[in-house]
């Protein structure tokens, strides 16, 4: 199975570089493209992953290039990010299928979440019955903290205390959390409580 990448389509190459470092640090695969246009001209739907999409850039807004995927057929998943963009866009955005409208600057566990989220649709809307695994499988590619991690989200346990009952930071813990959420195909917590209530988790 080809691995999932996270494409950013920024023309602000800070932006760029800060998303794709974290994204990096929590294990994903990132492309970075200065416009829409330099995505297109790359884009291949057989590849797996979601596309994190700037509302506003010079010569062809994010808007736009969601309108041309869409003539295309194409169905990545998109996570919006704007500084400028107004509640009216975002809901719009969402009604179009969008998976979220993330506001500069971003909260990183909000947009991490979002791109999971995005993910974890795509990845569901490739996978045919027989290939569909479940939490069982996920649990088995956890690494031992990531299942300490696991262990203490279950008990209802905050970042915070899970990062003093570890002894390492609040940072890492998102990190793992936001990489768990990924291997077993979910989104939040309360989507992981509700996976736990129909296995053995």
């Amino acid at each position: 199975m080809i691995a999932p990448t996270v494409f950013i389509v920024d023309d602000d190459a800070g932006v760029r570089k800060s998303i794709g470092e974290l994204l990096i640090s929590v294990g994903l695969a990132v492309e970075t493209f200065e416009s829409g246009q330099a995505f297109l001209d790359t884009f291949d739907t057989a590849r797996p992953g979601c596309l994190v999409l700037d509302v506003r850039m010079a010569h062809m807004g994010g808007l736009t290039l969601e309108a041309k995927l869409a003539e295309m057929g194409a169905e990545i998943p998109i996570v919006f990010i704007s500084g400028h963009g107004d509640i009216s866009m975002a809901v719009n955005a969402i009604k179009r299928g969008a998976v979220d409208f993330v506001p500069k600057p971003y909260q990183e566990q909000h947009l991490l979440d979002a791109i999971n989220e995005a993910l974890r649709r795509d990845a569901l809307r490739r996978a045919s019955p027989l290939d569909a695994s479940g939490p069982a499988e996920g649990l088995q590619t956890l690494t031992s903290r990531e299942r300490e991690v696991l262990d203490l989200v279950l008990e209802g346990q905050p970042c915070k205390v899970i990062a003093q009952a570890l002894g390492i930071s609040h940072r890492t813990v998102e990190r793992h959390r936001s990489r768990l959420f990924a291997k077993l195909g979910v989104a939040s917590v309360t989507e992981l409580l509700r996976r736990k209530l129909d296995s053995d988790v």
